[in-house]
């Protein structure tokens, strides 16, 4: 039976339209969420599951929005999840991405980091809010 070891959430933006963060660099990732999730008492087969909202106002254009999941703090780091979403040139509201996945026997550690990025591959991208990213560890 599962234990449950931790949870944890990183809630950058509550509110629609409660930020306006433009994404400058195309393809290059921009933190929005992070979690360190504790695994005192772990026993084996540790399980990590995660989820999130990200919200963008994307350009009259064809736009690309990628989201990844690293396991660390910094964007190199293991990539645990990855998926971009294509919107094409009649998109005019914010565009809200959810996204859930999970991490299957992670290395042992006094504390997992779990770092949620977003990209684009069109300049005039605007982070909007909603975003949130969380997520729980539990072991056998």
């Amino acid at each position: 039976m599962a234990q449950f070891l931790d949870a944890r959430t990183s809630q950058n933006a509550s509110l629609a339209n409660s930020i306006a963060i433009p994404i400058l660099l195309l393809n290059t990732p921009q933190l929005f969420g992070q979690i360190g999730l504790l695994t005192a008492g772990a026993g084996p087969n540790l399980r990590v599951q995660f989820k999130g909202t990200v919200s963008v106002q994307l350009p009259l254009a064809l736009a690309g929005i990628t989201i990844t999941v690293v396991r660390g703090t910094l964007p190199t780091g293991p990539v645990i999840y990855s998926a971009t979403s294509t919107f094409g040139l009649s998109v005019l509201a914010p565009q809200v991405i959810t996204f859930s996945g999970n991490d299957f026997n992670p290395p042992l550690l006094p504390q997992l980091t779990y770092s949620a990025y977003v990209s684009s591959n069109l300049l005039g991208t605007v982070r909007v809010g909603p975003e949130n990213f969380d997520g729980f560890v539990v072991s056998d």
